[in-house]
């Protein structure tokens, strides 16, 4: 019974987070497209057949479709002249087609939808920072480690440090930045234990860093942050602080791929995706919103990578069409997507095989089969 609940709860807040990011994304250019003039055509979250469907006023089609990995907005006009037939040219409506429009006004419309996941990241940072409150890192031990140097030196879990080697710590990771360049030095440690300060003596401990050397480690854990609530502009500047910080340490994280710092299997895809929409939604609302704010920005970040068929790849073609002075020709933008879709198509299948590894379930075949 408490593995139904996990799935079910797995399934629900999956379906949650991939359906508020998809809807952001695709009101962008919706958006976008009204504002620039470009008659919307269709707004759909998933793929395929619809299971509910509705016109608007405007004519628009909105439709909820069955394969929830995703979402699209269909423009009017959106191919070009030369590329439809002549009963879908005779069906344009003047002045309402997206090929019609300005490249600017193209660019805008693609860029939109990036530009919403990012807004709504930030919209979320600000909400969590004005009512549950911004995490407050002090360097508290959450957790000491067995046979380590914090367990001989008789650090314990609660202790606040305050300094290292005479340097002051705010963070625990200001702590991570003392210990790790020193492996085996000798230093003075300064900690907090309820109401008194202690001065303790330590060597540093080392461990591989996985290059050839060797980084300092203490064996501690950091312990769960305090939370602090911001007035309204605090709230602001730090919720965009946040988005910002989220951004550079995804991008930072995916040049660590690039570079093979850290391994491939560190990509992850939908199925893991939704297995820790489950674990997170198990920590309660905070925590689930605090997801989605993190998964808006990698989102948008994705989406504006130079790859055919993002829309990081149509501002491109785009891009190229400004500064050329007419479009990129037919024949390269299709070859272009051909192999934008392949290579999407080949880290697809990549990252779900590493979130089927990751998940055990290759481990249970190969002991519970032949």
């Amino acid at each position: 019974m408490h593995d139904l609940i996990d799935l079910l709860r797995t399934l629900v807040s999956f379906a949650v987070v991939l359906g508020v990011l998809v809807f952001v994304h695709e009101m962008g250019h919706y958006l976008a497209a009204r504002w620039r003039g470009v008659h919307v055509e269709t707004f759909s979250i998933g793929f395929g057949q619809s299971l509910a469907r509705w016109t608007d006023r405007r004519g628009t089609v909105w439709k909820l479709a069955w394969i929830p990995l995703g979402g699209y907005v269909k423009l009017h006009g959106q191919e070009r002249p030369q590329d439809a037939t002549a009963e879908e040219r005779a069906a344009w409506q003047n002045g309402r087609t997206f090929h019609e429009k300005s490249v600017w006004s193209r660019m805008i419309v693609i860029a939109a939808g990036p530009v919403a996941n990012f807004v709504l990241a930030a919209v979320l940072f600000i909400g969590l920072f004005m009512t549950v409150g911004k995490p407050v890192p002090e360097p508290v031990i959450g957790r000491i480690m067995p046979n380590t140097v914090a367990a001989s030196a008789n650090l314990k879990p609660g202790d606040l440090i305050e300094s290292i080697a005479g340097v002051p710590v705010k963070t625990f990771a200001e702590v991570q930045q003392q210990v790790a360049p020193n492996p085996g030095k000798d230093v003075p440690l300064t900690v907090l234990r309820g109401h008194d300060a202690i001065l303790l003596r330590l060597k540093i401990g080392s461990t591989s860093d996985g290059h050839g050397g060797t980084r300092g480690v203490l064996g501690i854990m950091e312990g769960a942050p305090t939370f602090e609530r911001l007035g309204p502009a605090g709230a602001v500047v730090q919720g965009m602080n946040e988005t910002w910080t989220v951004g550079r340490e995804t991008l930072n994280g995916l040049w660590q791929i690039v570079a093979h710092r850290t391994g491939l299997n560190e990509l992850g895809g939908p199925l893991r995706i939704a297995s820790l929409s489950g674990q997170v939604a198990a920590l309660g609302i905070a925590s689930l919103v605090s997801f989605i704010a993190v998964l808006s920005v990698n989102l948008g970040l994705i989406n504006l990578f130079p790859i055919p068929v993002l829309d990081g790849g149509h501002l491109l073609f785009y891009l190229a069409e400004a500064i050329r002075g007419r479009p990129i020709s037919a024949r390269t933008q299709e070859y272009g997507f051909r192999a934008g879709f392949a290579l999407l198509l080949c880290l697809f299948v990549f990252a779900t095989w590493n979130d089927v590894n990751q998940l055990g379930f290759v481990r249970w075949v190969t002991q519970h089969v032949g």
